[in-house]
């Protein structure tokens, strides 16, 4: 086995292309294929013919498969294994959302070797829902044993904008199945987050440190963890507090009814059998036991050879290792099968495990005998637990002494894994989904005049807001242009729309407080009228709060400020800026801007916060410097100040200042004076 590690870790840093690596592989492979059958080579050299004949690349010619309309959030699965590994509960949950109407979009462990951002897909329905993806990554690492290095994340991040480029995802839910993806799910924009906790990872022998500490972070920063037994759950909600037991299951019409070719010892032998990984978690003293103690029975260990079990059971005369198997096929080996095993060593790996095959086991109605872990208690009487190899001898023994299986015996364990279903499971995946946090958030959005522009921004918030997260609070300074009567129309036209008018300008930071006094989300966000929002702008300002408790205050880009916040954006029309700015910000996924103060455009201010800090000051009259001032006073209080890269509003810039004539020049510095007598010399704000 390490010999076999050395070649293919020789193998992969090889400088060869993946075009070329495979041609190799398969002029290698295919003239040995009938004598390595069974092989862990030989079916992971299926997997890859298969997916070599089937994928889609985009980026070397290929046309981009045509979605269907998003009607949900998209699920981006980061998977634990690679999709054609074996059919287990990624691929059970990803078809079955697939089948609710969701796009999914599973990202496989498997890499394109390309140092271009990109990746290669494979459409895996008929309905273009369901996609197995491969990122473009030079090098191509395993994700299981160290975290992405630096370059590695921004090349993984390039690559996830390509995705999301060709997706046009609204709306996101991150379903994270191993800790390496923890630092990409988390950037992703406008996007909520499940870890899916699937085994205790830091129970693998080949998981390092880096993976256990990103773990722990995932867990204490995901929406909600689902997790596959009580034992991950107790482990988990010592981090959080939105912990769901989803456990695993089987496909019970597959493994039900006995298929129409069922494995028969040619020897005529009692079968005493297993399925999956035969891996370093199986006890192989425990079956070189049991075929010790039941030489006249076969004991048929069906699954890849991992672990070196074969070389070590070599000498046993009755037992039968026949190598990986394909998912369809193991009905015909179940139901052959008289007793089946689950024949594990106790560690704090299996200790978490809720094993998927005796759910199938059961399907089949057959007897099992297993090793005394936690989650064997959940089966009750419908399987037999042993404590000690002994225990485990003496069970077996009673149940082949069993001439004729009693009918009721079956039927009670078919029954029981007919309440345990993926169908079921993907329902309660699909609750956790439609139950994950959503906090609230109120925009106040301060018009004077400027109808046009007033109508611009709330329709770009009626566009890529979404009013059950959020409401809308206008407050009106007098304005005489018609503004009044087209607010109190649109005011009546929406949910979560609310109105305030004032029979004289109260000036900038006076209309704001009036709007922050009535607020009642858990984020506040001033919003000029002279802006237009983008997509996910709400969500992800959002996430920059809620992954960093040390920033009070943070605001996105836009084009036209006179701060670091500009950057320069092309466009000739709005659906021209969409486009830009989405382009701009998918590249700059998760990146945040220290700055030092923030332009009151567009800031949004976590509640805590603002209770702390309080109001804006009103002593600025109609304007400037009370943006300085607030940001000083946010500061002051320990926290931190940043600018999302990842997010863009479209600013005019000065709308209704701009009107002001020689007024302007004299409240700016009547306005200076002020805030240099609590703060000092003023800064000026500058460009990066």
């Amino acid at each position: 086995m390490n010999l076999l590690k050395v070649v293919k870790r020789a193998w992969q840093t090889l400088p060869l292309s993946d075009h070329l690596r495979w041609r190799i592989t398969a002029l290698l492979l295919d003239p040995i294929l009938p004598l390595i059958r069974g092989s862990v080579v030989h079916s992971a050299y299926l997997r890859e013919k298969e997916w070599h004949d089937q994928r889609i690349r985009p980026f070397h010619g290929d046309a981009f498969p045509t979605l269907p309309a998003q009607e949900k959030p998209d699920v981006f699965f980061w998977g634990v294994i690679d999709w054609r590994y074996r059919i287990q509960r990624p691929q059970h949950l990803a078809r079955g959302l697939s089948g609710r109407g969701f796009r999914v979009f599973y990202v496989s462990t498997s890499f394109v070797n390309d140092r271009k951002p990109g990746f290669e897909l494979e459409s895996m329905d008929a309905e273009g829902r369901l996609y197995n993806v491969r990122l473009h990554l030079k090098g191509r690492p395993r994700i299981y044993s160290a975290p992405p290095g630096k370059d590695d994340f921004q090349r993984l991040k390039a690559s996830v904008a390509a995705l999301l480029e060709w997706t046009e995802s609204r709306e996101i839910v991150a379903l994270v199945q191993h800790p390496y993806w923890a630092p990409l799910a988390e950037v992703l924009p406008d996007s909520r987050l499940i870890y899916d906790c699937l085994d205790h990872h830091e129970g693998f022998e080949n998981t390092g440190e880096g993976i256990g500490a990103l773990e722990r972070r995932l867990l204490e920063r995901a929406d909600a963890v689902v997790v596959t037994s009580q034992w991950l759950h107790d482990l988990a909600a010592l981090r959080n507090r939105n912990v769901a037991v989803i456990r695993n299951a089987a496909e019970f019409e597959r493994f039900a009814a006995p298929p129409s070719m069922v494995f028969r010892d040619p020897a005529g032998r009692r079968v005493i059998g297993y399925f999956g990984a035969i891996a370093e978690w199986l006890d192989v003293d425990l079956l070189r036991e049991i075929a010790g103690a039941f030489p006249e029975c076969l004991l048929l260990l069906v699954g890849a050879d991992e672990c070196g079990a074969g070389q070590r059971l070599s000498d046993l005369r009755n037992v039968l290792l026949t190598g990986e198997v394909q998912y369809a096929d193991l009905p015909h080996f179940l139901h052959g099968m008289d007793v089946c095993l689950l024949p594990f060593r106790v560690t704090p790996l299996t200790q978490a495990t809720n094993p998927v095959k005796i759910y199938e086991y059961l399907s089949a109605g057959k007897p099992v005998v297993a090793v005394d872990l936690p989650e064997m208690a959940q089966f009750g009487c419908v399987i037999d637990v042993a404590q000690t190899p002994e225990g485990f001898i003496e069970k077996l023994r009673c149940l082949l002494a069993i001439p004729q299986e009693n009918e009721s015996a079956i039927s009670a364990r078919k029954e029981f894994a007919r309440q345990h279903t993926w169908h079921r499971r993907v329902d309660d995946l699909v609750g956790v989904i439609d139950r994950l946090p959503k906090p609230s958030a109120s925009i106040v959005v301060l018009t004077y005049n400027n109808l046009e522009l007033t109508r611009a921004c709330l329709d770009s918030l009626a566009r890529f807001t979404d009013p059950q997260l959020c409401e809308t609070i206008v407050v009106d300074n007098a304005s005489t242009d018609g503004t009044q009567d087209f607010l109190q129309r649109w005011a009546a036209g929406g949910h979560g729309r609310r109105l305030i008018l004032n029979e004289n300008n109260r000036g900038f930071a006076a209309g704001n407080n009036q709007g922050l006094a009535v607020a009642q989300g858990d984020y506040l966000v001033l919003l000029n009228n002279d802006t237009e929002v983008t997509q996910g702008w709400l969500t992800t300002l959002m996430n920059h709060l809620r992954s960093n408790s040390d920033i009070g205050i943070v605001g996105p880009v836009t084009d036209n400020i006179g701060n670091e916040a500009r950057i320069a954006l092309r466009y000739t029309s709005v659906e021209e800026m969409q486009g830009e700015a989405r382009s701009y910000t998918l590249a700059h996924m998760g990146e945040r801007l220290p700055i030092r103060t923030l332009a009151f455009f567009c800031v949004m201010i976590p509640r805590e916060v603002y209770q702390r800090v309080g109001p804006l000051d009103e002593s600025y009259g109609l304007g400037f410097f009370e943006d300085d001032d607030y940001c000083r006073r946010i500061e002051r209080a320990g926290w931190r100040i940043a600018c999302a890269e990842d997010v863009f509003v479209r600013h005019h810039l000065s709308a209704s200042f701009g009107k002001l004539g020689k007024g302007r020049r004299d409240l700016l510095e009547r306005n200076r004076k002020i805030y240099e007598a609590k703060w000092g010399p003023w800064i000026p704000h500058r460009y990066r």
